[in-house]
């Protein structure tokens, strides 16, 4: 996809972010925006920062993990601005703990998020974007975690691991069908977010988190420490993001690093090895 201009780009996890700083790349290609969060007061504040007049942005409410909620996400993009181009499936949280501390709650609120909000995503919106004559495209935020499996992250990585899958499903199902609707799916490393603070939009259906472990609270810690270490910006990953999607690349890993780890795991696969260990969560994996 090469045309962004006069587009418009849909972008969930909107507010702060890799998915606000997709929202400021997308304005600064001319396109219009429609941005979802769970919070109003958040989206309030993310429009302000881009300084668009109201007729180019729409701020819509979104729980992601309820298919109803991006049902309507669709509904109300389409009937604002009459087409979508852009697509980004970027909403997503964070959890550490060991796997035997995982409760049901917390698996279900984490897939919720991280995965069923991209399934629902591509229900919603890509079988009208097909119908579209201008080209568009779907950006699917998957992470490092969905091409590497780190101890501690279980549910993130799982969450992760099946946006990847999606994403590469989805991209051979739209090219058998020679569709103008192209994927990409981004994996990022450790990026300074607020990711690892993720608890603190945890929706109350989900009830509160139970007691952490020894164990588990120096995985947490890890990873905060991890997330505050990165060296490369929201906005970095924007910029490459959408130099990416110009180019019709699948496959965007900001974090060239991690491809050592990935060709390890690899070859431990080819080669019938047991997995090699990977570290936990380090600030040397966002580099």
């Amino acid at each position: 996809m090469q045309d962004f201009d006069n587009g418009t780009a849909v972008i969930t996890g909107a507010a702060s972010g890799i998915g606000l700083a997709l929202a400021k790349q997308a304005a600064a290609h001319g396109m219009n925006l429609v941005l979802a969060d769970l919070h109003a007061d958040h989206l309030q504040q993310a429009a302000a920062s881009l300084n668009l007049p109201d007729t180019r942005v729409l701020l819509q409410v979104t729980d992601v993990s309820r298919e109803g909620d991006v049902a309507s996400l669709a509904a109300a993009s389409f009937a604002r601005f009459g087409s979508v181009h852009l697509l980004c499936n970027n909403a997503g949280v964070g959890y550490s703990r060991l796997i035997t501390e995982h409760s049901a709650a917390d698996w279900d609120w984490v897939l919720g998020v991280n995965l069923m909000s991209v399934v629902h995503g591509i229900r919603y919106f890509v079988p009208r974007m097909q119908q579209q004559a201008r080209d568009s495209h779907v950006v699917n935020t998957a992470s490092a975690a969905g091409l590497l499996s780190s101890p501690g992250m279980a549910a993130y990585n799982v969450s992760k691991h099946g946006v990847v899958t999606l994403s590469e499903t989805l991209y051979a199902e739209l090219a058998a069908q020679q569709s103008r609707v192209g994927v990409s799916v981004l994996c990022p490393a450790w990026v300074p977010t607020g990711i690892h603070q993720s608890g603190r939009h945890r929706q109350p259906r989900y009830g509160a988190e139970g007691d952490i472990s020894p164990q588990s609270a120096v995985y947490a810690a890890r990873m905060a420490q991890a997330v505050q270490a990165g060296r490369l910006t929201a906005d970095d990953i924007a910029r490459i993001t959408f130099a990416a999607v110009e180019q019709g690349a699948f496959y965007i890993v900001p974090h060239r690093k991690i491809l050592q780890g990935v060709e390890q795991r690899c070859q431990d696969i080819v080669q019938g090895r047991n997995p090699t260990p990977l570290a936990p969560p380090a600030a040397d994996s966002a580099q």
